[in-house]
């Protein structure tokens, strides 16, 4: 008995099975052609224009993570190392090649701290914020203990009256500046902590001045006041920043004043150089020039002798051994006298924009210890770059700090580009919770 043609039973298809498949094994549509199959990737073979796309969308979703605040403050960071390492060269050249290092030994010293530290930076520029968190507590007492070693101990190494280096194995470097970086995120930290008992002394006095105070203390031990400044300068900027009142601040500044004019009697060094600042002694020359003078007034010449365009790249006369520290120090009055009034101005406006981004990325914190962290960072390195200039300028006394990002020094190199890196973290994470929101 023949099967009705409307009841048979069809013959299965190699289209019918594979539209019966899962939906997940469906092949893309082919070119056309009869025959032609799907190209398939094998062990061995290019990736597929697929694989490719997804690599550029992944690494597109990357830079696009990032803020316009992040981009801001990389960016300038950059721009002041690149400018730093053409200036430590033209300031290091001379006396460089006279300690047989050949003209480009003090480039060559401070393009290599510059090749750890902006990867150091990038990297620190992806963790989060808990992490920082995290770490404060011990990063704060390690490079106390380190500093212990310097003051309490012969591995302090003595230079120009402060004992503020460590020598490990032929190694020379300041933990005085690692103290500073693991101040800006135990600061945030702990004012994080504390921020619904800031208008109680107790929450602020004891652990801020105690621990934070302590680590400044080791630092006065070593005789280098102006790294003390500018550390004091970090922590009472974090309690504005955090919004302590300042009645309460009244007490510990006027204690950190006196501190620093026992600091500063203390020392015969000190003393002279700041008696020649206060009595003018330096600023009309007689005779012979004394010691305490000579530094000064050779930085002023060389800004005199710069004008409005300067007198050219590497042209620099001070560097030829009249101006000490031309490359660390001083190095702002070699930008002055080779690149004029308009190469110091271009300067100023560098760190001028770094302040810029400072401020943008503190308005867009939400968290207390990312705000107060970005606070600590700007003063520490806008004020050593104002510290700087005005010491240059005969604003300030002689007081040692370099040119944050541009003078010659690996250690300050290293740990100012580590705190920018924390920054850009944090702005990194600005970025993320807006784009998870």
């Amino acid at each position: 008995m023949s099967t009705p043609p409307h009841t048979r039973t069809p013959r299965p298809s190699g289209s019918s099975v594979r539209s019966a498949r899962a939906p997940s094994a469906i092949r893309p549509p082919s070119s056309g052609r009869a025959g032609s199959a799907a190209p398939t990737a094998s062990v061995g073979q290019p990736s597929s224009p697929l694989t490719a796309a997804s690599a550029r969308i992944t690494l597109g979703r990357v830079f696009k993570a990032e803020s316009g605040n992040y981009f801001l403050l990389l960016g300038t960071t950059l721009f002041l190392v690149a400018f730093g390492l053409v200036m430590v060269l033209s300031s290091s050249s001379v006396d460089s090649y006279l300690a047989d290092a050949g003209f480009f030994g003090g480039l060559l010293r401070q393009g290599g701290f510059a090749l750890i530290g902006v990867p150091l930076m990038l990297v620190a520029s992806r963790m989060p914020l808990t992490f920082w968190k995290r770490i404060a507590w011990p990063a704060l007492l390690f490079t106390s203990f380190l500093q212990c070693l310097v003051v309490f101990t012969p591995m302090g190494y003595e230079i120009a009256g402060n004992t503020n280096w460590l020598s490990i194995g032929g190694v020379q470097f300041q933990p005085s500046e690692g103290i500073k970086m693991a101040l800006v995120i135990w600061l945030g930290m702990i004012l994080d902590q504390k921020k619904n008992h800031l208008d109680d002394w107790r929450h602020v006095f004891i652990p801020v001045f105690g621990v934070g105070g302590g680590a400044i203390l080791l630092v006065m031990i070593g005789g280098d006041l102006g790294t003390v400044m500018i550390m004091a300068g970090i922590l009472f900027g974090a309690l504005f920043f955090a919004g302590v009142k300042l009645r309460l601040l009244l007490i510990p500044v006027a204690a950190g004043i006196a501190g620093a004019l026992v600091l500063a009697l203390t020392s015969s060094n000190r003393l002279t150089r700041i008696m020649s600042f206060v009595n003018e002694g330096c600023d009309q020359v007689s005779g012979a020039i004394s010691s305490n003078c000579w530094q000064p007034l050779h930085g002023t010449w060389a800004l005199a002798n710069g004008g409005i365009l300067g007198v050219g790249l590497g042209n620099s006369k001070a560097k030829w051994s009249w101006l000490p520290a031309a490359d660390n120090d001083y190095i702002f009055a070699i930008v002055g006298e080779e690149l004029g009034l308009i190469g110091a101005i271009v300067v100023l406006g560098m760190f001028i924009l770094l302040a810029f981004a400072f401020l943008r990325i503190m308005r867009s914190s939400t968290s207390v210890m990312a705000r107060i962290t970005t606070s600590a960072v700007m003063v520490w390195i806008i004020g050593q770059a104002f510290v700087n200039i005005g010491v240059v300028l005969g604003v300030f006394p002689v007081l040692g700090v370099p040119l944050p990002l541009i003078s010659a020094g690996g250690t300050a190199l290293l740990t100012t580009l580590m705190a920018i890196g924390i920054v850009l973290s944090i702005a990194r994470g600005q970025q993320s919770g807006s784009n998870r929101r």
